[in-house]
């Protein structure tokens, strides 16, 4: 459990009088030398709130020039917690099944190699953060691929900003929870103050764990197979990411977990041709919940749960490859 209890400002705060710096984040040495060289090198995004870290699988081949449309720039947001190396599986997959594609990974806020702000984590901050990235990489429009929060975020994105969604793949996503069936007691750690804080927290890192959070003994090993163990990268994020849990739980709070049928139903009136994978044992997200905001063209793969992203690689890959693929028809 963290030592320091840090909390970020919330939506509609008063700006503080002192410019308060980004919480750093750990080197990309010390992730490295934990976890190999999964991802490529990171590069790195300057922006008013802080550095972000990103990852390019660059084209692997040119695009074909029979006048067909190909999908060539496709950006993977992914979930609370994991960073951008829980998606890695799934972004190599993809890589080589489409090898003209150009695709980048980016570490949100207070995740992997990417610092904390100390601002707000309201879906606007996440939005800007996707823009900025973009305009860097000279993108009018990509692919979207967005995993549980990054799912939400996805949705939100492509509701406000329409014409840089060329489509988008939501892969177990959150922000259909209501807030109205939480507890008193629970909607008072998501109103947070004086006095709660170190509860709350305690609290939205036990919801997202599903329990207390587990490293597999033998994660040391899986990780040298070339396995993403994903309960080993969140213990490394919170003991070595001084910013991490800030982020988590007010990601949490602000973010886009919770309540967001308005923005999803806004995006699937936008003509974005999407996607939707879900697990079929994942209680976040259903695919009723999906089509009555109207999303109907939802996948569901059996026997898993939220982990699908990463535990059923090829199932997921499968889909939106034949996704993908009726785009360019």
């Amino acid at each position: 459990m963290p030592k320091s209890l840090i909390v970020l400002p919330r939506p509609g705060a008063a700006p503080s009088s002192d410019a308060v710096q980004p919480i750093p984040a750990p080197s990309e040495a010390s992730f490295v030398t934990t976890f190999g060289n999964r991802l490529p090198p990171a590069s790195y995004l300057e922006t008013p709130h802080g550095k972000a870290a990103y990852y390019e699988l660059l084209p692997l081949s040119p695009a074909s020039a029979d006048g067909k449309k190909v999908v060539s720039r496709v950006l993977f947001v992914h979930g609370v917690q994991t960073p951008a190396i829980g998606l890695q599986p799934l972004a190599s997959a993809l890589s080589s099944r489409f090898p003209s594609a150009h695709c980048v990974l980016i570490d949100l806020w207070g995740h992997g190699l990417t610092e904390t702000p100390f601002v707000a984590h309201d879906p606007a901050l996440f939005h800007g953060l996707l823009e900025t990235l973009m305009a860097h990489l000279k993108w009018a429009d990509a692919h979207f691929i967005g995993y549980s929060f990054g799912g939400s975020t996805t949705a939100s994105f492509a509701a406000a900003h329409p014409e840089r969604v060329a489509s988008m793949v939501l892969v177990a996503p959150a922000g259909l929870r209501r807030t109205a069936g939480l507890g008193e007691v629970q909607q008072g750690y998501l109103r947070g103050g004086e006095g709660v804080e170190e509860a709350a927290r305690d609290w939205i890192l036990e919801v997202l764990e599903g329990g207390r959070l587990i490293v597999p003994s033998d994660w040391k090993e899986r990780v040298g197979r070339g396995e993403v163990v994903a309960e080993a990268v969140r213990d490394w994020e919170m003991r070595e990411h001084p910013g991490h849990v800030a982020s988590v739980v007010a990601i949490f709070r602000d973010g886009g977990i919770f309540d967001k049928h308005a923005e999803f139903a806004k995006a699937a009136t936008t003509g974005i041709q999407s996607l939707c994978v879900l697990g079929e044992l994942d209680d976040l997200c259903s695919a009723q919940d999906l089509h009555e905001l109207g999303m109907e063209n939802v996948e569901v793969v059996p026997q898993v749960g939220h982990g699908v992203v990463r535990e059923r690689v090829p199932e997921v890959a499968g889909f939106v490859q034949q996704f993908w693929n009726s785009l360019q028809e």
